[in-house]
């Protein structure tokens, strides 16, 4: 089983070398990079590569470890005992299943993805180290034993918010998505626009890599804000000559707020196109 990457995804030999070491090794591949670098697409991609199904789990602030696993419901079982419904006595009936146990009890092989488990708590990853060491979990309620039927293929994404433990890490196979240079970058381009003028790509391209280089910028513009950015270039027939003569004394580029997301670097960007100005 090796991914290969897909018509949809570009995927570099490096990344496509992790992924299949992750899956030979047997352990979760831990996915890094800047926001907007297709980390949470490559599992879907994986999965689609592999003819697999996926199961998503994505993590918020507010996200505990135990939620992966199962939730009791004991009020709704409470209520019911006191109304006298039927089922009651199954203690199960009040158990919801989380990502885990499903991939767990699949009967096939599926992809797991852990998106963005740096937005968790702290000690969210170690709470679950046995569980993804072990494939398997004890359901206390029920005094049973969940172990996987087959080990599934588990990604986990992080935009590197936060530190993750040291134990955690070493049970990972780890990989940092670099930034695309431009002939990568061109890839993905023609993946989404294969039909897109060469030129205005070009025109376009070089104003996205200089923005990135601008000193200073709070948040660089990722590969999907330049997909974004091209997409709304189509769509209001942006003339390819406003593009290529652009006057560096302007401020920022048109369209520019599928590129730009913060106030600050706007201020910043007009600040360095009055400093042009001054000194033309």
């Amino acid at each position: 089983m090796q991914f290969q990457g897909t018509d949809q995804y570009v995927a570099t030999d490096d990344l496509k070398m992790a992924v299949n070491a992750a899956i030979a090794l047997r352990r979760p591949l831990l996915i890094k990079g800047e926001p907007g670098t297709g980390k949470t697409l490559l599992a879907e991609q994986v999965a689609a590569s592999l003819g697999l199904r996926l199961l998503s789990w994505n993590i918020k602030s507010t996200t505990k470890a135990q939620q992966g696993l199962y939730e009791y419901d004991a009020v709704s079982r409470l209520r019911d005992s006191q109304l006298g419904a039927e089922g009651v006595e199954d203690i199960g009936n009040y158990l919801k299943k989380g990502k885990l146990w499903e991939a767990f009890e699949a009967e096939d092989q599926v992809v797991l993805l852990i998106d963005e488990i740096d937005k968790a708590d702290i000690e969210f990853p170690n709470d679950l180290l046995q569980e993804l060491d072990r494939m398997e979990f004890y359901v206390y309620e029920t005094q049973t034993l969940v172990k996987a039927r087959q080990r599934p293929i588990v990604i986990i994404t992080s935009n590197n918010e936060k530190e993750l433990p040291d134990a955690f890490l070493r049970r990972c196979f780890f990989h940092y998505i670099n930034f695309p240079d431009a002939a990568t970058m061109m890839k993905i381009v023609d993946v989404h626009y294969p039909d897109i003028k060469q030129t205005l790509v070009k025109e376009a391209m070089e104003i996205f890599f200089d923005l990135r280089k601008v000193p200073g910028l709070k948040k660089k513009p990722s590969t999907s804000e330049l997909i974004d950015w091209l997409k709304l270039l189509l769509a209001d027939d942006i003339p390819e000559d406003i593009l290529r003569n652009r006057d560096t004394k302007k401020a920022i580029p048109p369209l520019y707020g599928a590129l730009v997301k913060n106030e600050a670097d706007v201020q910043l960007l007009e600040r360095l196109a009055f400093m042009n100005r001054r000194e033309g």
